[in-house]
This record gives structure tokens, sequence and C-alpha cells, in this order.
């Protein structure tokens, strides 16, 4: 239950609401439009122009859809020196993608083989299937570093176990 105070407070609150709500409507009702004639005159404007344009029919022309502006090759693309909006142009090879092969390229050197294709991220062997003859290699892969960590002969002493004192 609400206090004497508490009760006070909503009744001020609820009066200061009714009153408030009571003066728009009375503004609302009273009132004759615009008050000036530019704004009278910009509302039938305003008007003409809505009711032209539901005569005529008028609707927003339709989006075209972006084409890829990306030249189609003609024979088997090299993967290995495309750039990459050429890249773009394969099937199946979406901006994304494309972006990947390239950054992958510069970072590691060129693919070589299908096989180098694979260690971009987002493409499997189901995409190494769809590109298999659209693109080629030029360029001979970096050979792998194939240097075999050690563990160090030096064991680490075992570990006490934590005691609580």
């Amino acid at each position: 239950m609400p206090t004497p105070s508490e009760r006070k407070a909503l009744l001020f609150f609820s009066v200061v609401l009714v009153l408030g709500a009571s003066t728009r409507a009375y503004r609302t009702l009273h009132s004759r439009g615009p008050a000036d004639a530019g704004s009278r005159s910009a509302l039938e404007r305003q008007i003409k122009a809505a009711d032209s344009a539901r005569k005529a029919g008028m609707r927003k022309p339709k989006r075209e859809k972006k084409q890829k502006t990306a030249p189609k090759p003609l024979g088997p693309l090299d993967l290995d020196v495309a750039s990459e909006k050429e890249i773009e142009g394969l099937r199946n090879v979406g901006p994304a993608l494309a972006k990947r092969i390239i950054a992958d390229r510069d970072s590691l050197g060129p693919f070589g083989s299908m096989e180098g294709l694979t260690r971009v991220k987002g493409i499997g062997p189901s995409m190494v299937e769809k590109l298999d003859s659209a693109v080629t290699f030029s360029l001979v892969p970096r050979p792998t570093n194939t240097v075999i960590s050690r563990r160090s002969k030096v064991r680490k002493p075992p570990r006490m176990p934590h005691r609580r004192d």
C-alpha cells in the first residue's frame, strides 16, 4: 500500500496529466488549421502533388542489379599472377574470396597447383572441383619449411603440490 505522501504525489501527477491532455484536446478542437497563408499554400501544393501522383500511378523505378564488371577470361586463368578483378570473374568466386586468394598469394607465395590453392580459407574439395577447368598455375610454389622442433633435453623438475597451511 502506498503511504499518504505517495498517494498525494500520485494524485498530483494524475491531475497534471489530465489537465495537460484536456488543454491539448481543447486547442486541437478549436483551432482553424494553419495560421498563416504560406503554410496553407504549402499544404495545398502537397495535397495536389500527392493526388496527381496517385492518378498517374507513379511508382519508384525498380533498382537494377549491379552487374559484375570483372572481365570473363577466355581461357584458363593463371591464379599465380591474376588480379583481384580477374579472380572475381570466376564462377563461384565473390569479392571476399578473391581478396583472401590475393592475400594468401602475397603472404605465402604462388600456389603452384590446386593443392596449394586449398590453403586458402573457403576453398575446399568441392570448390577445387568447380575451379579445376577454369584455372591454371604458372609459377613454382615456395618450398615449405620442414624444420622439426625438438623438445629440450633438460627436464624441468616436477612441481610440488600446493599446500595450504
